[in-house]
């Protein structure tokens, strides 16, 4: 049943808030995670575990979904992280090693699937995995999950952990790195959920390209104009990469731009929220936009004929917040 939904004083629709579930409502007892004829379906990995030198401690069905869920010791030289996280923490990585030399013990086990050809994959565990390895462990505990697209739907619910826009942006690249490497012929708008906003992929290209670009002044223009689409992942990341170059030539033209700012005594952390705020044709149009590549080649043509005489402090003062240009 949908849920349903409310009017705000600004006449826009709103979800009502879910009900808390009744105590005790969901899921399975204690008894029925651990079926006594054991957990169906699941040789393949428990075989899978095995060949690679693991040894499986038991398996049982995960009390509030009843998916099916494998505990075992893997050797750590098997395990490597997912190829489209956000990147390693040394600062992280290094605390969580000395808190488990202090504790003696390893008590938060990694999750784990299957690699496409051998070994596993880490989605979540990256850190504990490299603090393992740091204080020279043989094996490491993991759950391993025997659906493979769990790795993205945990992914994509890391968004609420403190990631900022690039860190975001290349991993959901990597993401799709990772999906056209399995089956190139999906079609894009089947992963919404893992890829949560298409604006992400093309702004995770600009990255790869460019490690310094400053993606919080695009990504609102981005957001508004790009959409999941329909046709094969192999051809959709052709069209992100395309808009990906055309934001970077947009980009080159802006930093031009702040270059001649500041060379006239303008100083400001939001320099370049002001410039594009300025030359973005995105903030008068209500209903309808045009097309991505009539704002991106609009805003490139104004970017390159901006007149800096015209601006002063007070100016980029009074427009102040945005995004800082160190992003």
């Amino acid at each position: 049943m949908a849920s349903k939904k409310t009017a705000t004083k600004t006449g826009k629709a709103r979800r009502a808030p879910r009900r808390k579930a009744k105590p005790e409502s969901a899921g399975l007892d204690a008894a029925a995670s651990v079926p006594a004829g054991g957990v169906a379906g699941i040789d393949a990995i428990l075989s899978r575990i095995r060949e690679e030198g693991g040894v499986v401690v038991g398996s049982y069905l995960d009390p509030f979904g009843g998916q099916p869920l494998v505990l075992a010791v893997l050797p750590i030289a098997k395990v490597e992280p997912t190829p489209f996280q956000r990147d390693l923490s040394d600062t992280h990585h290094k605390r969580l090693a000395d808190v488990i030399q202090k504790t003696g013990r390893f008590l938060d086990p990694i999750i784990a699937i299957t690699a496409p050809r051998e070994g596993f994959w880490t989605p979540n565990g990256r850190h504990r995995l490299e603090a393992m390895r740091r204080l020279g462990a043989k094996a490491i505990t993991a759950l391993v999950v025997p659906a493979r697209e769990v790795a993205w739907q945990i992914l994509a619910l890391n968004t609420e952990k403190a990631h900022n826009l690039k860190e975001r942006s290349l991993e959901v690249i990597r993401i799709y790195r990772g999906l056209l490497a399995e089956d190139a012929t999906r079609a894009e708008s089947g992963f919404a959920f893992y890829l949560e906003d298409p604006a992400l992929v093309t702004i995770g290209a600009c990255y790869e390209a460019n490690a310094r670009f400053a993606g919080g002044a695009y990504h609102p223009v981005l957001r508004r104009l790009e959409k999941f689409s329909d046709a094969p992942i192999a051809d959709a990341i052709g069209e992100h990469e395309r808009l990906a170059k055309k934001t970077l030539t947009l980009e080159a033209k802006v930093s031009s731009v702040i270059e001649r700012l500041r060379a006239r005594g303008l100083t400001s952390p939001y320099l370049r929220s002001f410039v594009v705020a300025r030359i973005n044709p995105l903030r008068w149009i209500k209903g309808e936009v045009p097309s991505v590549d009539d704002v991106l080649d609009t805003m490139t043509a104004r970017a390159a004929k901006f007149n800096v005489e015209k601006v002063r402090q007070e100016d980029v003062v009074r427009a102040g917040g945005g995004v800082p240009d160190e992003e």
